[in-house]
């Protein structure tokens, strides 16, 4: 899968800008606070309608604007979609082919963009949600089922919190969502494990193509239960030891939106014991090994680096840059970058520049 044309309407620091793109990799070069992850964020909002910079879309409106568009222009083999976002104050509207796309799910299986932006470093040391987040929206670009079912247990957990939180909360209502909730989260259990156990297939190889040595990296997911067949006995009681405490604090306390993973390198925990060097590479690692998942060609993502090269020496960048010259479409950030074979946009008082290295 490639984006071979992008066009954006007051969006962001862009008035109006349309480019052509190139399969393999390609460079957008400028200064910092010139606009280059402007664009970068355009392509991956292609994917799930969501910003990997803000939750508020209206922040992509450009300033003294009533609305931003992207227009893109998708390859999938010989298959051409032509995706178009139109943002408002009042909400976002999105077209494949003139057709309206109403669900993410549809959304996600129309365009795969995965992103490496530069607080990913923290991945493993950050919060169990960013880890939560991570392994949801890379699973729901992998699956459209699994993003319904994460929707179904939000819409379920929604409505057990507000149940807590009434003065006097009805238990039989409690046990109906109660067991909605334990369903959902069973299919959503077992999809993470089996995710967890495809990635960790090809994360080592990834690893050792990055660091230029053998290395053995590994991630190991924590469920609230084991997803084996007394999921649904086991989840069950889990919820029923937890009620009280739930009652009293007005939340819930467990279930798949309390879930954690854990990343190791050569047998240890890299929160820990890891480098923010190390712990960068694996980050970048597990960002790209989903690509690998994929046996069509067509299907694979656009792989978005941004402003990656900045911390790594030469030897780690020309390693890299040789390891993504394997991958179908990638993007790349930077304030300097020469890359042979690579098409270059340089950007300039938010302005862009084409040319080939």
């Amino acid at each position: 899968m490639i984006i071979h044309k992008l066009a954006l309407r007051n969006f962001r620091s862009y008035d109006c800008v349309d480019l052509s793109f190139e399969r393999g990799i390609n460079v957008i070069v400028g200064d910092n606070a010139e606009g280059k992850t402007n664009i970068v964020e355009a392509i991956h909002y292609l994917s799930l309608a969501r910003s990997f910079r803000t939750t508020e879309d209206v922040n992509l409106i450009k300033d003294k604007s009533d609305y931003a568009v992207i227009d893109a222009e998708i390859l999938e083999g010989d298959i051409k979609k032509k995706i178009n976002v139109v943002i408002t104050g009042s909400g976002k509207k999105v077209k494949s082919n003139s057709k309206a796309i109403n669900r993410l799910s549809e959304l996600s299986e129309l365009v795969n963009v995965v992103v490496f932006e530069p607080p990913r470093v923290m991945l493993f040391k950050e919060s169990p949600k960013a880890r939560r987040d991570f392994l949801d929206i890379s699973l729901s670009k992998q699956s459209p089922m699994y993003l319904e079912y994460i929707t179904n247990y939000e819409r379920a957990l929604r409505e057990r919190n507000e149940l807590l939180k009434s003065d006097k909360p009805n238990k039989t209502q409690l046990d109906v969502v109660t067991n909605i909730i334990v369903d959902v989260a069973e299919k959503i259990v077992r999809y993470r494990e089996m995710y967890v156990e495809q990635i960790n297939k090809v994360l080592s190889k990834v690893v050792t193509s990055i660091k230029g040595e053998k290395e053995v990296a590994k991630i190991k997911y924590l469920p609230f239960v084991r997803p084996d067949a007394n999921y649904q006995t086991n989840a069950k009681s889990a919820f029923s030891k937890a009620l009280e405490g739930d009652l009293k604090k007005r939340v819930t306390s467990i279930g798949p939106h309390r879930e954690d993973f854990k990343m190791s390198l050569n047998g240890k925990e890299v929160a820990k014991y890891g480098s923010q060097g190390e712990n960068r590479i694996l980050a970048l690692a597990l960002t790209l090994s989903p690509y690998f998942l994929i046996e069509d060609k067509d299907k694979r993502p656009i792989v978005v680096l941004d402003d990656i090269m900045s911390e790594l020496d030469e030897e780690n960048k020309e390693r890299l840059l040789s390891f993504l010259s394997k991958f179908e479409q990638v993007f790349i950030t930077s304030t300097s970058l020469e890359v042979i074979n690579a098409t270059v946009y340089e950007v300039k008082n938010h302005k862009i520049t084409r040319r080939n290295s």
